[in-house]
């Protein structure tokens, strides 16, 4: 079908590896039956993938190795697609900033929404949840950077943003040392300012957590800008939630550190 070739050999001319369902309707007047088999056709032929329903990618000859291009050169347009803000997060933009210890394996997205994690290709999309008024509080503008693309600009935590979700979704970064190592890369580059200010949007555990982790690395300042929050703890926490059953030695003041009001269960190994 030369129309829909043109279309998206356009499309790529445009810098636009994308389009949507409706879009491709609307500039061809196509019947939906007519472009859904073209569609297919191409897909078969790997000249187009298809992450959402209705979202497709105009795979360039390089891209059709891995089956699809690196995330971040279509992950804000899908976003926009399916009406949901986000942000690169976790392991993927503490590399983007500088800490590359843990490989970033899957793509990491932070939304409000429920989302399934897929694969497409090489890459697998992992969505982890945020409930949305936490969201809203901790995507402002001023706590995101931009992460550069030929195609153009995508979301991605900022130095701040990037440790809280580390800590608060540690299991999903590589458990509590490979969030450690991430707090020692990235720690003396935050601001102390607003790593408190956006502290208080999360779990007082998770940014005590930040906290011992923080001092633990030598970096002071950002350590003490957490530790008011440490005086409002009621309960300790273990510093590691996934290690069970706690043993009985977790008793012993010598395993607990007051300051943070944290039960170390585990010990915390990083690169230097």
């Amino acid at each position: 079908m030369a129309s829909f070739d043109k279309y998206l050999d356009e499309q790529l001319a445009r810098g636009r590896a994308y389009f949507s369902r409706k879009e491709a309707l609307d500039a061809l007047g196509l019947a939906p039956e007519t472009l859904a088999v073209a569609v297919s056709r191409l897909i078969r032929k790997r000249r187009l993938a298809n992450p959402r329903h209705g979202f497709y990618l105009i795979l360039r000859p390089e891209d059709q190795t891995s089956g699809a291009p690196d995330p971040v050169r279509w992950i804000d347009p899908l976003m926009k697609h399916q009406g949901i803000d986000y942000r690169i997060s976790l392991l993927r933009a503490a590399a983007f900033h500088g800490s590359s210890h843990q490989a970033a394996m899957v793509f990491q997205v932070i939304v409000p929404k429920q989302l399934r994690a897929f694969e497409i290709g090489r890459h697998r999309l992992q969505f982890v949840y945020q409930a949305p008024h936490t969201f809203d509080k901790a995507n402002h503008p001023e706590c995101l950077a931009q992460m550069k693309s030929d195609a153009g600009f995508a979301k991605v935590a900022g130095v701040e943003l990037t440790l809280l979700d580390c800590t608060r979704y540690f299991h999903r970064a590589a458990g509590i040392n490979g969030v450690a190592q991430i707090v020692k890369d990235l720690g003396a580059r935050a601001n102390s300012r607003k790593l408190a200010n956006l502290a208080a949007v999360y779990e007082n555990s998770s940014v005590r957590r930040l906290g011992y982790l923080l001092e633990l690395a030598g970096h002071l300042h950002q350590a003490k800008a957490l530790e008011p929050f440490a005086r409002k703890a009621k309960s300790v926490k273990p510093l590691d939630p996934s290690v069970k059953p706690l043993t009985a030695s977790l008793a012993s003041p010598l395993q607990k550190n007051p300051k943070w009001m944290l039960a170390i269960n585990e010990p915390v190994e990083v690169d230097f």
